[in-house]
């Protein structure tokens, strides 16, 4: 089972997602099966949708990088804190995803919600432990993410 919390502060978001959580529930329940920490167990997260004031805020708070960005990421646990308590409990809190609407909007090499799939997948490999320090994770994690995009977008 796949609980999200989706708050929304840009209001902009509605004209491409209607209902940002069904939606959300929706593609991370057919992504399931793709990633093995999911399986058979109950795990939860945040996602907030906001838009470039409040992600610089943030990303100057917790990043110390005055800047706009995409997406953030704040795992709950590290990686292997997250394997442990994997294998031990049933219930697992992931962390929190916040999407830049104004990013989303500029990147569209593809449509809105392509887009908007490819920023919440990363920010969901990142709750699970990925990390893009060196190139070599980079390209991992891009390709795990390519393939979770193609999935659910039934490119398949």
């Amino acid at each position: 089972m796949i609980k999200i919390d989706v708050l929304v502060k840009e209001k902009k978001w509605k004209k491409y997602i209607a209902n940002p959580k069904k939606y959300l529930i929706f593609k991370t329940n057919k992504i399931k099966k793709l990633i093995p920490q999911l399986k058979n167990k109950k795990v939860s997260y945040t996602v907030l949708l906001t838009g470039n004031r409040d992600i610089k805020n943030l990303n100057k708070k917790f990043r110390n990088k005055n800047k706009t960005t995409d997406v953030l990421s704040f795992p709950f646990y590290q990686k292997n804190e997250l394997k442990k308590k994997i294998k031990m409990n049933k219930d697992i809190y992931l962390g929190d995803i916040i999407l830049n609407y104004y990013k989303v909007k500029k990147l569209r090499k593809n449509d809105f919600k392509t887009e908007f799939n490819k920023l919440w997948i990363h920010g969901l490999l990142h709750l699970l432990g990925y990390k893009h320090y060196k190139n070599i994770d980079f390209y991992k994690m891009k390709k795990k993410e390519n393939v979770i995009l193609d999935y659910i977008e039934n490119k398949r």
